[in-house]
């Protein structure tokens, strides 16, 4: 099957296709990139980029979606996915998935789950490591291919090879997830304060750890905005904190996250949030606790892991209204 080729099988799959395709691979992956994996995915939509690619118009497209911040894959090809712990492995997985798909002959199976099986496996025999720390860098790695390309002047690694990893030196994904999932000690006595107790927010797991302390039932927003740190040198989106909003009051859809740990922490959806998740098009669900939230709705009993997407828009009710005009 020659690249071109391989590109056409991939073109017959959409968002949903590829969101089963995770869901089915999900027992393969290590639990430290599961739901890290179904993140990415939802922050880089296949039909935005479609959509955009397709207008005769894209600026005024991004305009009337009301998107801001970096949301075009193909210039972020090598550090989109950082706050995966397969990041660490991406060149050889890149290099890999490339090889696959040039490969002049048909590969053992049509479907797209056994396919990134087999190539994180080739992977994990080269590295020398558990397939399952790589299955979801391979999906990430698959689906830029489809969504970005990966040229031949993309083969280097850029400057700095993957950059600062999340965890610390030496990590292994068992002991990142297990402190992931690890709540803050309140003290001897913190059983005195009920509903003040105090837990943090990660935001940023590469060196210098980055996050913000948060009291009981406060939604994420407005802890997040008492963090003073100069955020919007790096993202202009920022005003207050580390986490883009504008209104905090579920209307906007500028502070949707990605949760990578502690989601059973954070309280349930209610039907207000899920419309609104559904209508900027970040997600579609009736799971209680999802993956993506919106921070204004969301207040934790515990300490969680989120990651803030490089992006926000309205690419749900706005971009079906510009489909059917146009």
């Amino acid at each position: 099957m020659t690249d071109a080729l391989f590109q056409a099988f991939l073109a017959q799959h959409d968002d949903g296709a590829w969101h089963r395709a995770a869901d089915r691979l999900r027992l393969a992956m290590h639990p430290v990139d599961r739901a890290a994996t179904r993140i990415w995915l939802h922050f880089f939509p296949l039909r935005l980029q479609r959509a955009l690619d397709t207008s005769p118009d894209a600026a005024s497209l991004a305009h009337h979606l009301r998107l801001a911040g970096r949301w075009r894959l193909a210039d972020q090809r090598d550090t989109s996915h950082w706050f995966l712990y397969g990041h660490r492995y991406w060149p050889a997985v890149r290099d890999l998935v490339r090889q696959f798909a040039a490969r002049p002959v048909a590969p053992g199976s049509l479907d797209l789950g056994a396919q990134i099986q087999e190539m994180a496996r080739a992977a994990a025999s080269r590295l020398a490591v558990d397939a399952s720390w790589l299955v979801g860098i391979t999906v990430v790695a698959v689906r830029t291919l489809q969504q970005a390309g990966l040229p031949e002047s993309d083969i280097a690694a850029p400057a700095g090879g993957t950059g600062p990893l999340i965890g610390v030196p030496g990590d292994n994904p068992d002991r990142l997830a297990a402190r992931r999932e690890a709540n803050d000690s309140q003290g001897m006595f913190g059983f005195l304060r009920g509903g003040r107790r105090q837990w943090t927010v990660t935001f940023d797991e590469r060196p210098p750890r980055r996050g913000f302390r948060l009291i009981e039932t406060q939604h994420l927003t407005t802890a997040a905005a008492l963090d003073r740190r100069h955020y919007r040198g790096a993202d202009q989106r920022c005003t207050e904190g580390p986490i883009p909003t504008q209104c905090r009051a579920c209307s906007c859809g500028a502070c949707w996250v990605g949760i990578l740990a502690g989601a059973a922490k954070l309280s349930p959806v209610d039907g207000r949030e899920r419309r609104a998740l559904a209508a900027f098009g970040y997600s579609d669900t009736r799971e209680p606790h999802p993956d993506i939230r919106l921070a204004c709705m969301a207040e934790t009993r515990g300490a969680v892991t989120i990651v803030i997407p490089p992006w926000n828009g309205q690419v749900g009710e706005r971009l079906e209204a510009a489909r059917r005009r146009g």
